[in-house]
């Protein structure tokens, strides 16, 4: 009995025993085939060069900073030179001459009748010399000679007096008269006509664009849109010259039969402005379709769950949705109007004013920017270095505008999020 209790005592011991080593075993083996898997998706998932990828990748980042630095050398050059021609002395014509010859040591002497006036304390240059003139009496100036560290000399009769003279930003800014000539640097007789081609421009832009990009998001089968939508992109590949010349010799007869040839002027900025905003209905139009087709399907189904119309799912739901984006689109479309050239040129006028009126002639910015470097104009003259100035300020305008389009943009996308 005892032998039989003790081989019973010691086979379930023996057989458990077994088992255990059995199951070690295999949980050995099952660890070392897991970290053997492991070790497998580790050399499997290391990471391989790839020289193609990174070249790319070194392309764009390269193609990135040169933009940078480019838009970086454009903000510098822009700035030193307008900067240059607010705090350098411009010499101006007087269209006033010397009456007789004068050597370097003369302090007084006549001047011609014609030409601008002379005052005290104003700063004048004959030749390469500059004076200061002490007082003036009947034609006769009296000068502090070889002002601003130049040297006194002689100088002959008929020999024409400069006027120098520092432009100041309120003179730029609180001036309504822009003659670089006569010394007249009011800004606002180019910025105004700016503005007001700009305006009627998005006259005509907004309510065509917005209309087509309505109808191809919310009512155009996918075959028309997938035709309709190339062809108003077409408009935007016509040269801007050829834009031109339609507002000179179609869009300018146009008006004039319409309010009167007394009325609208040849050159006007009413027929620039309504071309200009043809030449930026695809950009309207287009990015304002997009936003339109990115509000969810789910509102349009809502609208149309309470009894809404077509029409009305489109005003009151779609076009408020897509506000941000629309938004954008007339903005960025502005900004192109203001930099438009080719057309203001042609059509616009040639020469600045301060109007209201879209139908009289007016020049802007750009337009004035054109007809000035395409001259004979000399380099370091008063007339080269306002062109940096209004450079400058076309460089504000647009960064502005493209500003407020971006916290437009993130205001409403947060609204509607």
């Amino acid at each position: 009995m005892d032998c039989e209790n003790q081989l019973m005592g010691q086979t379930p011991s023996n057989v458990s025993g077994k088992e255990i080593m059995v199951e070690n075993r295999t949980e050995e083996a099952a660890m070392d085939a897991n970290m053997a898997t492991i070790s497998d998706l580790k050399v499997g998932l290391k990471k391989r060069p790839r020289f193609g990828e990174n070249l790319i990748q070194a392309f764009l980042f390269f193609c990135g900073v040169v933009s940078i630095i480019i838009t970086i050398g454009i903000v510098y050059e822009l700035g030193k030179e307008s900067l240059l021609f607010f705090t350098r002395r411009q010499w101006e014509e007087t269209n006033k001459p010397l009456a007789f010859d004068i050597d370097a040591q003369v302090t007084q002497f006549a001047v011609g009748s014609s030409g601008m006036s002379l005052r005290e304390d104003q700063i004048i240059r004959v030749g390469e010399e500059a004076m200061r003139i002490v007082a003036v009496a009947d034609g006769i100036i009296t000068v502090e000679r070889g002002y601003l560290d130049t040297l006194a000399v002689s100088h002959s009769a008929g020999v024409e007096i400069l006027n120098g003279r520092v432009v100041t930003l309120g003179e730029f800014f609180g001036k309504t008269e822009w003659n670089p000539q006569i010394g007249k640097f009011g800004i606002w007789a180019l910025a105004n006509s700016t503005l007001l081609t700009s305006v009627v421009a998005i006259l005509v832009a907004l309510p065509l664009g917005l209309s087509a990009a309505i109808y191809l998001s919310e009512y155009a089968s996918e075959r028309a849109r997938k035709i309709l939508k190339p062809v108003l992109e077409v408009l935007a590949g016509v040269p801007t010259v050829v834009y031109g010349y339609f507002a000179l010799n179609f869009m300018t007869p146009l008006l004039r039969n319409i309010f009167g040839s007394g009325v609208v002027e040849i050159y006007n900025t009413a027929s620039a402005g309504i071309v200009i905003g043809i030449l930026i209905l695809p950009l309207v139009s287009s990015m304002s379709e997009d936003a339109l087709s990115a509000v969810p399907r789910s509102l349009r189904e809502a609208a149309y769950g309470l009894g809404a119309t077509k029409l009305e799912t489109a005003i009151k739901v779609v076009v408020p949705a897509a506000f941000s984006g629309i938004a954008a689109a007339v903005i960025v479309a502005i900004s192109r109007a203001i930099g438009e050239t080719m057309i203001v040129a042609i059509a616009a006028g040639a020469g600045p004013a301060f109007t209201f009126n879209p139908f009289k002639a007016a020049e802007t910015m750009t337009g004035h920017i054109v007809r000035i470097s395409g001259g004979d104009l000399s380099y370091d003259s008063i007339d080269y270095n306002s062109l940096f100035a209004i450079g400058l300020m076309l460089f504000l305008m647009t960064l502005g505008l493209n500003i407020i389009s971006q916290r437009v943009v993130k205001h409403f996308r947060e609204e509607y999020e």
